[in-house]
């Protein structure tokens, strides 16, 4: 059973910073991409970056290039997401994604487990 657990929401003002951190457990990862997605309320989900987790390849959606960076660790099975000079834009839920596939893809739908979320918030 695939399990992926978030941490690291929280509370920041516009221009501050925040790292999300995402623990996989339930199967050996080196074969899938890992991505995070967020929703903002009375919107709908939407691709913030992606990682393959063989090689490290990365992708992110326009908006946030240049100010959040995608890693993993190998050891601890854990991906991250450092966000930095925060919008109040970039406010929503943060998910943790898996896709089986090692065909980086944005697409919602492809990624096969999800996270429960967690809330980020961007005051101006």
């Amino acid at each position: 059973q695939v399990q992926l657990v978030e941490s690291g929401g929280g509370l920041v003002q516009a221009g501050g910073s925040l790292r999300l951190s995402c623990a996989a457990s339930g199967r050996t990862f080196n074969r899938c991409t890992m991505g995070w997605f967020r929703q903002a309320a009375g919107k709908e989900r939407e691709f913030v970056a992606a990682i393959r987790w063989s090689g490290g390849r990365t992708y992110y959606t326009d908006s946030v290039k240049g100010r959040f960076t995608i890693s993993r660790d190998n050891a601890k099975n854990t991906v991250y997401l450092q966000m930095n000079s925060l919008k109040p834009e970039d406010t929503a839920i943060y998910y943790c994604a898996v896709d089986m596939s090692m065909v980086v893809r944005t697409a919602p739908a492809n990624y096969d487990y999800w996270g429960q979320g967690t809330q980020v918030t961007v005051s101006s």
